[in-house]
Formats: C-alpha cells, structure tokens, sequence
C-alpha cells in the first residue's frame, strides 16, 4: 500500500468515472435514481467493456485483451 495522498493511487478509476460521466451521465436526464443505474450498468456492460477501445490496452477492448492475454497464458 502507498502512502496517503499518492496521486497515482485512484488514477485509474478517476480517469473511468470522469469517462462515464462525460460519455453518458452528463448527456441524459433521468426520471429516478433506477433509471440512471439500469442505463449506467447497460453503457458499462454493453459497450464499455466489450467494444470500446482503450488506449492503455493497446488500442483493444478490455474483453478483447482478456482473451487474448488469456491465450497467452494457455501456451505458455
């Protein structure tokens, strides 16, 4: 564990959270707070993970680079 206030510690989650928000939650008004979990897990689910691209996984989607560092393991 680092030391407190390490900038480096949430960075990854800061930079998913201010994606989400900047790609779906700021672009949607929602009529309750069940509404915007469905629609948040549905972005997260159904796009995020399985097609978006990411840059830090060498330009793959995290399902894509799962499978394919899966692979790599296997024929290890």
């Amino acid at each position: 564990m680092s030391q407190r206030g390490n900038r480096y510690d949430n960075a990854v989650a800061e930079s998913f959270f201010n994606l989400l928000k900047r790609e779906r939650v700021r672009r949607r008004t929602y009529n309750t707070h069940e509404d915007q979990r469905r629609d948040v897990f549905g972005h997260i689910e159904m796009f995020y993970n399985p097609k978006r691209k990411h840059v830090g996984n060498e330009m793959l989607s995290p399902v894509e680079f799962e499978r394919q560092q899966k692979i790599k393991a296997e024929g290890v």
